[in-house]
């Protein structure tokens, strides 16, 4: 059990970013794997701890073929370029990362048009609407291509049921599949399944190094290795060639052998400070499975409570309806403690 709140937390020197799983810090051990990465040039295919990556991720996931990312914005770009020529489509949920905070590249720079679903509560869709969002064969319509989910969805796991009924409807309809898996890490640990089971029905699966895994950047896209050669020119193009990129690199092969096993220690500390806040009639706190938690205080306490934090020095989300707050591997269970008393003291003081 985790101490019960003081009345006046103290403010430490000590900052505690709740904000995102992305501000993780490189650890000493992964900072000693990069000083000692065996690098190449990445573009010319000749980066041996590139290659290592590349090949240990498409095991991982059960694919023929992987390629290093800069970025989860660009891999999903380079994936959905190789998926859809210029006015096909791709049905995705209006929610996801790929849709909605991706600035428009898959159309603005890959002519694709996108057919964005209502996502229920935890973010999933149900097999009816991406049936009935399928355009028939006729000229007035797009041609939909391709079906792209995601797993987890705001820190919410999708089901393998749920997934594989989706995938099921979109290759009755010869669609392709991706999957947005930035935090897919997060979905096997809570899951209890391999990465591989989870990535078996899609063409190609994205996975960022860079949130719970906590490298510095980085993703890796998995797939069939005809996808995956599209995608690796999509990434010249896109100017995403990397030089020495075996730097980086060296950062996922660390993070898979170290900082992967760990992440329930992640799921705990987020239930912990949902459940340490219960008590607090004025304030909702709802908490998916994974690593997230949403606030969602009174609209006069959003701002007030974000900045009573910040005294504190704990960072969480921006004042919303929902305030987003994040653990990963730099946050310890002492961390939890303090987040914790200092809610409650923001509360106690109101």
């Amino acid at each position: 059990m985790y101490a019960s709140a003081s009345p006046s937390p103290s403010i430490s020197n000590r900052t505690i970013d709740l904000r995102s799983d992305t501000v993780t810090q490189p650890s000493a051990g992964m900072r000693a794997a990069m000083a000692a990465a065996d690098v190449g040039d990445d573009v010319y295919g000749e980066d041996p701890t590139v290659l290592q990556l590349e090949n240990r991720a498409a095991d991982l996931f059960g694919k023929e073929a992987a390629v290093l990312m800069p970025s989860g914005t660009q891999s999903n770009l380079a994936a959905l370029l190789s998926h859809c020529a210029r006015g096909e489509e791709v049905i995705v949920g209006d929610r996801y990362h790929a849709f909605k905070y991706e600035a428009g590249g898959a159309s603005a720079l890959g002519g694709i048009v996108a057919c964005p679903l209502p996502t229920n509560e935890t973010g999933g869709l149900d097999a009816g609407q991406v049936a009935a969002a399928i355009k028939p064969d006729d000229s007035h319509f797009a041609v939909t291509r391709l079906l792209s989910l995601e797993n987890t969805v705001s820190g919410y796991v999708q089901s393998l049921e749920s997934i594989d009924a989706l995938c099921a409807i979109a290759r009755t309809h010869g669609l392709s599949l991706h999957l947005d898996g930035a935090r897919v890490w997060n979905a096997a640990a809570a899951l209890g399944e391999s990465l591989a089971r989870i990535a078996e029905p899609f063409d190609t699966v994205s996975a960022c190094l860079s949130k719970g895994l906590g490298a510095p950047a980085g993703t890796v896209l998995v797939g069939h290795r005809d996808l995956i050669a599209k995608a690796r020119r999509a990434r010249k193009m896109l100017g995403g060639g990397m030089r020495q990129a075996g730097l980086l690199a060296a950062c996922g092969l660390y993070a898979l052998d170290h900082n992967y096993p760990r992440l329930s220690e992640d799921h705990e500390n987020a239930a912990a400070f949902a459940g340490g806040l219960t008590g607090i009639d004025a304030l909702n706190v709802e908490a998916g499975p994974t690593n997230m938690v949403f606030l969602a205080p009174r609209e006069s306490d959003r701002l007030p409570l974000v900045d009573h934090l910040a005294g504190l020095g704990i960072r969480i989300g921006a004042p919303a309806e929902k305030i987003r707050v994040v653990f990963h591997h730099d946050v310890s269970r002492e961390d939890v403690v303090r987040a914790i008393e200092g809610v409650q003291s923001y509360y106690d003081a109101a």
